[in-house]
């Protein structure tokens, strides 16, 4: 009884077949890794909501969050700073844009970018 709850049909069209089982989509899994090659990494800083504070992004990662922190951890130990992997981005403590750039095309992002 738990799995034929309405709530979750609230859209559905009412079925006079006696035989219609509602199947429910199934959810969103997580979008594979895409080789180093072929993602376009924007590196950016940004001062925004952080006391002053720079710190330098990285956009436009598309993988799975253990491959996104397993990148951000890298970058991190090259540079020597702190930071955090989350959401899609990487953020790296300080003005760091250069050498992120630098780090990420020796790791094989070609596409990376210096943004602002």
């Amino acid at each position: 009884m738990a799995d034929n709850d309405w709530k979750k049909r609230l859209g559905v069209v009412y079925s006079t077949n006696p035989d219609f089982a509602y199947e429910q989509a199934g959810e969103a899994t997580e979008a594979e890794t895409l080789p180093p090659s072929s993602q376009k990494l924007t590196v950016s800083i940004d001062r925004k909501g952080r006391g002053g504070k720079q710190v330098t992004l990285v956009k436009g990662f598309v993988g799975t969050d253990e491959d996104l922190k397993a990148l951000g951890k890298a970058i991190k130990v090259k540079c020597g700073t702190g930071g955090s992997a989350s959401d899609g981005e990487i953020l790296i403590q300080g003005d760091m844009r250069d050498k992120v750039v630098q780090i990420l095309q020796q790791m094989g992002y070609a596409k990376a970018k210096r943004g602002n």
